[in-house]
């Protein structure tokens, strides 16, 4: 039976618009880990006392940081259900398709931590969306309940911490003797290579939080992206958002009330200085940050169909078209801005520098996407990957 792609034309517009708006907040909160690294970033930013450089690390904070990760999950879940119930409607298979379509994206997260940047998730979605044949099989209730459960449960940290002390490993020996002024060096100075096996370091060691924090998350969203598109409602998106309109605004004045609470008043509280109360404040955080982000596609929807100011969303949608190729080029682009490759702009801008500079980038990559586009019919990593999944050389030309 012969394999065939989603036809361009059958695209749902305001998905693509989503997409695209989740590159934009993810490279924006990439840039500032680009530009330093986890392991001396407090220690930098506590230079910049400025009223604006200040405001920029809060509004990354009240408005970016875990807010487009769980957006991007739940448009994967949601984009691999729609293409599982497409194949199973035209009676193509299903299993091997997915498996070799997951497997060729593992291999592009594989080759963007070792070239490019340490912090990759496409390897983590690939993971999840092998699980797609079997979570499209569970009803509604096992889907929702799971995800709200997956991203409530507040062990994580404990039971990989459990897993490492049983299996003897410890990541953080891998970056022993790197200190923040060595990392500079290498990243500043260093050739390529030598940022290449810092990458593999910076990767094992972030282990913990990339399943103890990241995975979780992900895959509470996967979930609920599977849910939608096996119930179909993105199909008719208008009236699921105008059902959402209440709800939804009182998410956003519950959770924005205690992230302001959090940022403002509880971090300084004796209680959260006790281990047991910080943890339960910040997976209360993270929670409400998720929410936050699913806010977003709300208020996005509303724009898009509610209001006159579609046109003005309009250009995301060619980013959101090539969100892979973008993705994978804005950490070809942070690699050239901030290290010895290029220009060496590693931990040398201010805070607001960075944030400009990220969001000028996006802006390049918005013209870039529609000039693309305009003579072909996919993003090139998208038309490479397509050709790898049909195992076909498909038209890439308009």
């Amino acid at each position: 039976m012969s394999l065939t792609p989603v036809k361009p034309k059958s695209r749902i517009d305001l998905l693509d618009v989503y997409r695209g708006f989740a590159v934009f907040g993810i490279f924006v909160v990439n840039s500032v880990i680009m530009h330093s690294t986890f392991v001396n970033q407090d220690a930098y930013l506590a230079q910049f006392t400025s009223w604006y450089d200040r405001g920029t690390q809060q509004v990354l904070q009240l408005f970016f940081y875990t807010k487009f990760f769980p957006i991007f999950s739940l448009l994967f879940g949601l984009g691999i259900a729609m293409q599982i119930l497409k194949r199973r409607q035209e009676h193509q298979p299903v299993a091997g398709f997915l498996v070799r379509r997951m497997g060729f994206l593992f291999l592009f997260g594989a080759a963007h931590i070792i070239f490019l940047w340490s912090g990759d998730v496409i390897h983590l979605y690939a993971l999840l969306g092998m699980s797609a044949v079997v979570c499209i099989k569970a009803s509604n209730k096992v889907l929702l309940w799971s995800s709200l459960l997956l991203l409530c449960f507040p062990f994580y940290d404990l039971l990989l911490e459990w897993l490492f002390n049983s299996i003897h490993f410890d990541p953080y020996v891998y970056l022993e003797g790197f200190d923040g002024e060595r990392i500079n060096q290498i990243i500043t100075e260093g050739a390529y290579t030598q940022g290449l096996v810092l990458r593999l370091r910076e990767y094992v060691v972030n282990l913990p939080m990339l399943y103890g924090f990241l995975a979780p998350i992900a895959l509470a969203m996967f979930l609920l992206g599977v849910y939608l598109g096996k119930n179909k409602l993105v199909y008719d998106l208008k009236s699921f958002i105008l059902k959402l309109k209440k709800p939804a605004l009182l998410i956003a004045v519950i959770t924005n009330v205690y992230r302001i609470l959090f940022l403002r008043l509880f971090t300084s509280l004796d209680l959260y200085k006790t281990e047991g109360f910080r943890s339960a404040f910040i997976k209360m955080m993270v929670i409400c940050d998720v929410a936050m982000g699913l806010f977003y596609l709300w208020v996005l929807g509303w724009l898009w169909y509610m209001t006159p100011f579609q046109k003005l969303l309009h250009p995301l949608k060619y980013v959101g078209q090539m969100a892979l190729t973008n993705y994978i080029l804005q950490s070809a682009i942070g690699l050239f801005l901030f290290s010895s490759v290029g220009l060496g702009w590693y931990e040398q801008l201010s805070p607001t520098q960075v944030a400009l500079l990220a969001v000028s980038v996006f802006i390049v990559q918005v013209f870039f996407s529609k000039l693309w586009l305009s003579y072909f019919k996919y993003g090139p990593l998208e038309w490479f990957w397509r050709c790898l999944s049909y195992k076909t050389l498909l038209k890439i030309k308009r």
